[in-house]
């Protein structure tokens, strides 16, 4: 589950607390071309206001519509849109798409709490609707396949967070677009460059900066599968510090900025410090995918779009080519 959707549950959560009454609509079915995943999640509050999406907006308005008619669900419920063609093309669903949604009232935000709360401390938390009584559990369990949602008719299981993290090694030009980029897909960003002239000028704001050694700074942050990390600083005592302790975590995706010749040096000293073959090969080097990049913002975007590529277990048929 992607961390916009923990937003969306934030905003349902204020909403609450301020006296609104709220709805929570999830996709749990799609057939044919439907704009948005099973998961996805919307919630609107009882003037309108809504967070998140559930398509490409007409369903959201139609949703927006019964809402202030006071169509208000008083408990769980399915709706179906884009049964026949014509609804399809009513509701913008193209080539006959179909969206099955769960629609529920929000009556209590005690399980909000928790789940923000579990979230918050980067832990995977599966979210249970019994919608015969409309009551919640909260669960959890590393084992259990990534981001699967489950529907049989009577209970709905969703899984939300962690969110996606990207820790920057190095704090130069690049690393300031690199970071801005990586909010805008909402990633936690954080930075380290114990360089102290970098420090004082790093001001990207909604970043956080880790104080202390790249090797330490990574075991500090136990990477996991949502983490990626990235070393930027073009100097070997820092960036190969950071790659020693990344290479041997869980991070999904480990790379270093460098040409072809550095790369090849980089491993041969990596393997001098007891990393395994497999550990090594896991770095991505020369980091990002091939499409001619030459300025920080363009390289920012081959580094996005690779760690993108891997992170959907896309093949990185973009690289550039070896000669």
């Amino acid at each position: 589950m992607e961390s916009l959707d923990l937003h969306v549950l934030r905003s349902a959560r204020e909403w609450f607390a301020d006296g609104h009454g709220v709805t929570l609509v999830t996709v749990v079915e799609t057939w044919g071309s439907a704009p948005r995943p099973p998961g996805a999640l919307l919630a609107i509050r009882d003037d309108g206001i809504v967070a998140g999406s559930v398509s490409g907006g007409c369903v959201e308005d139609d949703l927006i519509a019964r809402v202030r008619q006071g169509q208000r669900t008083a408990a769980p419920g399915l709706l179906t849109y884009g049964v026949t063609k014509d609804e399809a093309a009513r509701f913008g669903l193209p080539c006959g798409g179909t969206l099955r949604l769960v629609q529920e009232p929000l009556n209590d935000i005690g399980w909000l709490d928790q789940l923000l709360e579990r979230t918050g401390r980067h832990e995977r938390v599966l979210r249970t609707l019994d919608l015969a009584n409309g009551t919640v559990n909260l669960g959890g369990n590393d084992d259990a396949p990534e981001d699967e949602l489950h529907f049989d008719g009577k209970r709905l299981s969703t899984w939300f967070g962690p969110r996606w993290r990207l820790l920057m090694i190095g704090a130069g030009q690049l690393s300031r677009v690199l970071a801005q980029m990586a909010l805008a897909l909402d990633y936690q960003v954080m930075v380290c460059d114990p360089r102290e002239e970098y420090n004082l000028t790093w001001d990207v704001p909604g970043t956080q900066w880790l104080p202390g050694m790249p090797d330490d700074v990574v075991l500090e942050i136990e990477p996991d599968a949502h983490t990626a990390i990235v070393a930027l600083t073009h100097d070997p005592k820092l960036d190969d510090m950071a790659l020693l302790e990344a290479l041997k975590s869980p991070a999904f995706y480990v790379g270093a900025l460098g040409s072809r010749a550095n790369t090849a040096k980089r491993r041969e000293r990596l393997a001098l410090f007891e990393l395994r073959p497999e550990e090594i090969n896991r770095l991505h080097g020369p980091i990002g995918l091939h499409i001619g990049s030459r300025v920080p913002a363009e390289i920012a975007v081959s580094i996005l779009a690779e760690i993108t590529s891997v992170k959907n277990g896309v093949s990185l048929t973009q690289k550039k080519a070896d000669v």
